[in-house]
């Protein structure tokens, strides 16, 4: 029970990737494609191939597709393909979860500077998801995904500094992270800030 608890948890920060950057659908087969995206998708295309993927995955719910197209993108570089194919490990969507692929997926996204693989893989080293874990290193890895506006590292990073986690306990520096969240819509940052703002930080 305590390994599917510390799973749901670490896996919040990640769930706005489900569906990021993917097209609305109301199609409920595969025909249902358009043919203009299919084609570009076969022909070689990375973002179209993405967002096959994502079709696959979100509106016909059939993740071993999904994570084919999801690798055929990835494989020339598309670093939301990588951040999902971390999701899908990490998860166990359609595959056995399986951390080291995750990581594995989420250090090829980090490499190309992406926020959510930044942020996921911080998370990853956080919790300790099959890894030792190591604060600091999430601390570096919330910090580069938080310098490109991604509020849930900005949240996590008030997390941090408000319990002391691989830093020195510094409440008013938590406040300020928490405050720079919640203005990018995180709502765990804006209860973090009210929280310590009633408290006089």
């Amino acid at each position: 029970m305590k390994g599917i608890f510390k799973l749901a948890t670490a896996l919040l920060p990640c769930l706005p990737l489900l569906g990021a950057g993917q097209p609305a659908w109301g199609g409920k087969a595969s025909s249902d494609i358009p043919e203009l995206f299919m084609k570009k998708a076969e022909a070689g295309d990375p973002e179209a191939q993405n967002i096959v993927g994502g079709i696959y995955a979100y509106a016909l719910q059939d993740w071993k597709k999904a994570r084919g197209w999801y690798e055929k993108a990835a494989a020339q570089g598309h670093a939301q393909s990588m951040d999902m194919l971390g999701l899908i490990y990490m998860a166990g969507f359609g595959v056995r979860q399986d951390y080291a692929k995750a990581r594995g997926w989420y250090e090829k996204g980090a490499a190309l500077n992406s926020a959510e693989s930044l942020r996921c893989l911080g998370t990853m080293h956080a919790d300790g998801l099959g890894m030792p874990r190591d604060y600091v290193k999430a601390r570096l890895l919330f910090e580069k995904a938080s310098a490109q506006g991604s509020a849930a590292a900005q949240q996590h990073l008030g997390d941090m500094y408000e319990k002391g986690l691989g830093v020195r306990q510094d409440r008013k520096a938590a406040k300020e992270w928490y405050g720079k969240a919640c203005d990018n819509g995180n709502q765990r940052g804006c209860d973090g800030y009210r929280r310590l703002n009633d408290a006089g930080f």
